[in-house]
């Protein structure tokens, strides 16, 4: 393999690297990326560039308290391609293709009838865990396996937020509102009656992530 080459897929896996890390933790600067990968500034800034030819970064201004404004950099939604669509296209033509056939009414049926499945499996893999946290944990990996990218903060006052920093589903998501609807349904039937859960943030609506606060009914 020549020098060339071998520079080329350096460059193409740290590239992928970064994207990855903005999926993970957002906005980013260039000295945090730097650190995170060991290398300079410089470097960074030549990747960026690349990706932003490409389409896939973007960039914003961020004011300091000192000094002049640093640029954060994102993904934009074309970067999406490099996560699990969950077959979006054949996906958003079978919803089409059921609409159609079946209308609205039809279906919502046919959504329940998923959202029951779901339940039945997600419930099998929680299995014994009984408190709010093990069923977050068992929840996270179920959906992190499925693509969401899922992850548990807690937070001060005792509640959590699980958070979700991708959806395979989006696209579909988009034609068929009923599958955020049966989604936020599933959790609430997973974690218990008791437990008290609200989306507080949705991709579908301009959110980075899917966020969900969950802590103890009272």
């Amino acid at each position: 393999m020549s020098r060339n080459q071998t520079n080329k897929d350096s460059s193409t896996r740290t590239r992928r690297a970064i994207i990855d890390l903005l999926k993970q933790q957002g906005g980013m600067d260039v000295m945090a990326l730097a650190s995170e990968f060991s290398l300079s500034g410089m470097a960074i800034r030549q990747h960026l560039n690349a990706l932003k030819e490409e389409g896939f970064v973007t960039h914003e201004e961020q004011a300091r308290p000192m000094g002049r404004p640093t640029k954060l950099w994102r993904l934009t939604p074309e970067a999406n391609k490099f996560f699990p669509s969950g077959y979006s296209e054949l996906s958003v033509s079978l919803i089409h293709s059921m609409r159609e056939a079946f209308g609205n009414e039809g279906l919502d049926k046919l959504l329940a009838v998923r959202d029951k499945k779901m339940q039945v499996q997600y419930l099998q893999h929680i299995g014994d865990a009984s408190s709010i946290r093990g069923k977050l944990e068992k929840l996270a990996e179920i959906r992190t396996n499925e693509g969401y990218m899922a992850e548990i903060q807690d937070q001060d006052d005792g509640s959590y937020l699980f958070i979700e920093k991708h959806c395979p589903i989006c696209e579909a998501a988009v034609v068929c509102t009923g599958l955020c609807k049966n989604e936020l349904h599933l959790f609430r039937v997973i974690l218990g009656e008791q437990t008290l859960i609200e989306r507080v943030e949705h991709i579908l609506v301009g959110g980075r992530n899917c966020v969900y606060r969950v802590r103890e009914g009272v």
